[in-house]
């Protein structure tokens, strides 16, 4: 596994993990690497510190420690939009809209939409939130 410092269009910075240099790549070019920030697809890799491994390091625990608590949010967050938003299924980006263009009334909504619908969406102005898939949704 690689590890490199994201940076997106609009200069927010992430993490991001992949296989090799070569994954990374090809997930760029494919659209497949978002910024989590504001949903963009304009990726490029930040400048960055050399990592230097240490033989006793707990960087691998701390990093499994903090991927099972942010899983562990976004659990939470799912439950809450469950809980009090609609599901929209595969209308997401037709409804968001409606309800910016005041067609319909406003309320909280949450669906699928495809990372391009989602671009377009904040390319209107209209605000969205990609929730990263969890890892049992990978299977």
């Amino acid at each position: 596994m690689i590890h490199y410092q994201l940076c997106c269009a609009h200069h927010h910075e992430f993490d991001g993990w992949f296989r090799d240099s070569a994954a990374f790549d090809l997930q760029v070019k494919a659209g497949e690497v978002v910024c989590p920030v504001c949903g963009s697809v304009d990726i490029s890799k930040a400048l960055m510190a050399p990592s230097i491994g240490a033989s006793n390091s707990k960087i691998p625990e701390k990093l499994g420690d903090a991927m099972q608590k942010m899983n562990a949010q976004i659990r939470q967050f799912r439950r809450h939009l469950e809980e009090t938003a609609e599901n929209v299924g595969k209308d997401f980006a037709e409804e968001a809209r409606r309800m910016h263009y005041n067609e319909t009334e406003k309320r909280g909504i949450y669906g699928e939409a495809s990372m391009s619908d989602a671009v377009e969406l904040r390319d209107e102005g209209i605000d969205v939130f990609p929730l990263p898939p969890l890892p049992e949704e990978q299977n």
